[in-house]
């Protein structure tokens, strides 16, 4: 009987029946056996692998079990102990359930915890109360002992206050009543402080001539000012640490006690019926403040400085200049008496624009006069002290009214300046006589304009100045510009035939634009134009003005405004609007760009415009005066000169150029004195070139000349160049009629005559015809040996052909 196979066995014969089927498989039989040694090290390999895999799963295994039992026996500890917890609350607050038992203990819990808050409470008041106590109880008797339970006072308070944000202002009474006996206190002690030391300043004789400051007596005052200030420095403290615009500087105790004589005689002298006391007189409280600095500065500057530098100078306090520096402390101390005066007297001169105006550039100077002269910042640095300017305009709100009276004045004056007709005369005085002439209106409207900028140039407001700039000045600017569009616009309508014919012109106004009337009332609006228009470029190189410029850039380009013109504002307008005024630039990252860019472009192009119609006006009229010299037709007939070597230059000017010359001598002398240079060569030039069109076409290419002819006619011409001459310029006649003058050159060739040899450097008109007609090479050579760089070669012979002894 068989023995029956395992299943690993069965396997394995199942596997070699598979490969072993037939005689040729066995020769297979050592890779067989390679390969299944080889799963078989795979195998091997695998089990060595997985092993500790398996081992580190069972360990895993076994504590996850222990702490699954750990945590189970701490949920049931936990229950054990909540329960006991639930049992022993029911039984103290015998409550029937554990929810009201917890809402019960909640409440006793809350309770002690407002009694912790009354307790602290209880104690704070207590400590205040201890410390005012203490301070009351000494500060008369020993006023150094009470300073130092008010300066714990103080410093309670003040940590209160800090500490409040932070609590969500869970204690304002007690802030409240805290800050109220604190500032109780300081105005006891304060009282008491300032009278011990008026009793110093009695003895003194302060505020006298004779002010006597030594031995016992210096240190007492001493003593004085040291006690004061070390009351006043937790405020001062505070006021450093917290500083805004509209807040008035704080004034040292001392000075103020020193001050109040001085106060009172200001009262004295500026209220009342006092002859010194007048509503059109700022100027006389203004300078007795200033007589006050002068006279006490230098005390101050002796006794009270060394005291502040010991006091305030290891403190944040030796940054604030009305705190470090006597000269200042003495302005801040003076100022609430002018201050007071000042806003008094506003409500009365409101309503009398002549004394408001005066009253404030007053103030303007005063304040210029302690910011430069004095140094005085207010105690802000940097940023510097408003003035009472400030506080008057801005804080006080009369910034309006006082602007409204400032533009009535300025456009009143304006209009006091155009509406006589001899402020348009031409003004030969204000300006180099080589410059070109304004009118009159025009350099009192500039002046006008910088007694406008020297009235707002003191402001601390960019956006007053802005106000004063655009809707003020470039108002003025603006209409006086239409002023003289209009001017040149009637010229214009006046001299045009079919205006003259659709709508008719009086007699009198079309004298009033022709000939030399004309010209002169072209050149009043031309002069205007061009020196308002560099008066305009001057300013905007003032550093005034490229400060304001910079701010409105900053204004214009800044993100935290939004980015776009038509949202940030100046002042109470946009920068769109502002940009419209003044430059396209604004809010730009163009780096070039001025205030005044809009401004000035209209009055350039005005001045260009005007030039343009003053050039074709002279040049029309010159035009016209030329037509006779054009129907002149003797040139082929004049008689020859009795010698080929006679001097043309004797040869008087044709009659028929006497009254062009006039024109041109009358119109350029006038010219000459009310223009520069620059623009006159510009008319004159175009002027010359209609000449030289006139007479190249009218007359050389139309006529006939013999050679008498040719010297008469180059005589003509070299006449109207010494006209120019004498007006503009040597040579500059010349200059401008190049082309005819090579003309008359060509046109003035004389033949060879026998006994000229040909080797001779003068050529001949037979010589140059022949080259010239030759070919165009040739005829070029022969127009550069003899100097003639204009004509064209067809233009040259064009010019011979003109000769009768050539056929013309």
């Amino acid at each position: 009987m068989a023995t029956a196979l395992s299943p690993q066995d069965t396997r394995a014969e199942d596997y070699l029946n598979d490969k072993l089927q037939t005689n040729a498989d066995l020769e297979s039989l050592d890779g067989l056996l390679r390969d299944v040694q080889y799963q078989q090290t795979l195998l091997k390999e695998q089990v060595d692998f997985s092993s500790p895999l398996i081992n580190g799963a069972a360990d895993r295994t076994e504590t996850l079990e222990t702490h699954s039992a750990t945590v189970l026996q701490r949920a049931q500890a936990f229950k054990k102990q909540q329960a006991d917890i639930d049992r022993r609350l029911l039984i103290v607050t015998r409550s029937e359930t554990s929810d009201d038992a917890i809402q019960k203990f909640d409440e006793d819990l809350k309770m002690l915890q407002r009694l912790e808050v009354a307790r602290g409470y209880i104690e704070l008041l207590a400590e205040v109360e201890q410390l005012s106590t203490e301070a009351r109880r000494n500060f008369k008797s020993s006023p150094q002992a009470a300073l130092q339970p008010y300066l714990g006072l103080q410093k309670l308070a003040i940590a209160l206050k800090e500490a409040q944000p932070a609590a969500e202002d869970a204690a304002p009474h007690l802030v409240d009543h805290v800050e109220k006996t604190a500032q109780s206190l300081w105005k006891q002690m304060k009282d008491a402080f300032g009278g011990d030391f008026e009793k110093t300043l009695a003895k003194m004789k302060w505020p006298g001539r004779d002010i006597k400051l030594v031995g016992a007596l210096e240190e007492e005052w001493i003593e004085g000012v040291k006690r004061l200030l070390e009351l006043q420095e937790p405020e001062l403290k505070a006021q450093s640490d917290q500083v805004e615009p509209s807040r008035e500087p704080v004034v040292l105790l001392p000075l103020e006690v020193m001050i109040k004589p001085l106060d009172l005689r200001f009262q004295y002298h500026f209220s009342g019926d006092r002859p010194t006391n007048k509503l059109d007189k700022p100027e006389y409280f203004l300078s007795h403040f200033m007589g006050l600095l002068d006279t006490y500065d230098d005390f101050f500057a002796t006794n009270l400085q060394p005291i502040l530098v010991d006091r305030f100078s290891k403190s944040n306090l030796a940054m604030t200049s009305i705190f470090i520096d006597s000269t200042s402390a003495l302005i801040t101390a003076l100022l609430p008496m002018l201050r007071r005066k000042v806003f008094n007297v506003m409500p009365h001169i409101a309503k009398q624009p002549q004394l408001l105006s005066h009253t404030i550039h007053e103030l303007m100077t005063f304040d210029v006069s302690l910011r430069e002269e004095w140094s005085y910042d207010g105690g802000r640095g940097v940023e510097g002290w408003g003035g009472l300017t400030w506080e008057v305009l801005v804080k006080k709100d009369w910034f309006g009214r006082w602007f409204e009276v400032e533009k009535n004045f300025a456009l009143s004056r304006y209009h006091s300046i155009i509406e006589p007709v001899t402020s348009f005369e031409i003004d030969y005085d204000s300006v180099e006589p080589s410059a070109t002439k304004p009118t009159h209106a025009a350099t009192r409207v500039n002046d006008l304009l910088e007694t406008i900028t020297d009235r707002y140039r003191p402001l601390p407001s960019f956006g007053q100045k802005m106000k004063f700039l655009i809707l003020i000045q470039l108002e003025i600017f603006d209409s006086f510009h239409s002023v003289l569009a209009n001017s040149l616009e009637s010229y214009l309508s006046l001299t045009s035939p079919i205006a003259r014919t659709v709508h008719g012109a009086k007699t009198q106004s079309v004298a009033d634009v022709e000939g030399l009337a004309g010209v002169e009332r072209l050149v009043r609006v031309y002069g205007s134009a061009e020196y308002l228009e560099k008066k305009m470029r001057d300013w905007s190189d003032d550093v005034f003005f490229l400060e304001l410029w910079e701010e409105l850039q900053d204004r214009a380009n800044d993100p935290g405004r939004g980015g776009d013109r038509g949202k940030v504002t100046v002042g109470d307008m946009s920068v769109e609007h502002v940009a419209d005024k003044t430059s396209s630039a604004v809010g730009t990252a163009a780096e070039q760009g001025a205030l005044f860019d809009e401004c000035a472009g209209s009055y350039r192009r005005l001045r260009i415009r005007t030039e343009g119609v003053l050039t074709d006006s002279f040049v029309q009229q010159v035009r016209e005066s030329l037509r006779p010299y054009g129907k002149v037709n003797a040139w082929s007939t004049l008689s020859s000169p009795p010698s080929t070597n006679q001097q043309t230059t004797n040869l008087a000017i044709s009659s028929a150029l006497d009254a062009p010359f006039r024109l041109l001598n009358s119109y350029l002398e006038f010219l000459s004195h009310a223009l520069a240079q620059a623009p006159l060569r510009r008319i004159v030039r175009q002027v010359l070139l209609s000449i030289q069109g006139f007479m190249w076409d009218q007359v050389l290419m139309r006529y006939s000349f013999s050679v008498s002819g040719a010297e008469q006619f180059a005589r003509d011409v070299r006449g109207a160049w010494e006209v120019v001459d004498a007006w503009v310029g040597r040579g500059q006649g010349e200059m401008g009629m190049r082309r005819v003058a090579e003309g008359c050159v060509l046109l003035g060739l004389r033949a060879r005559t026998q006994g000229e040899g040909e080797g001779e450097a003068q050529l001949g008109l037979g010589d140059v015809e022949e080259r010239l007609f030759r070919s165009n090479e040739d005829g070029r050579e022969v127009l550069e040996e003899l100097g003639l760089e204009t004509l064209s070669e067809s233009e040259a012979r064009g010019v011979l052909e003109r000769r009768v002894d050539l056929g013309g």
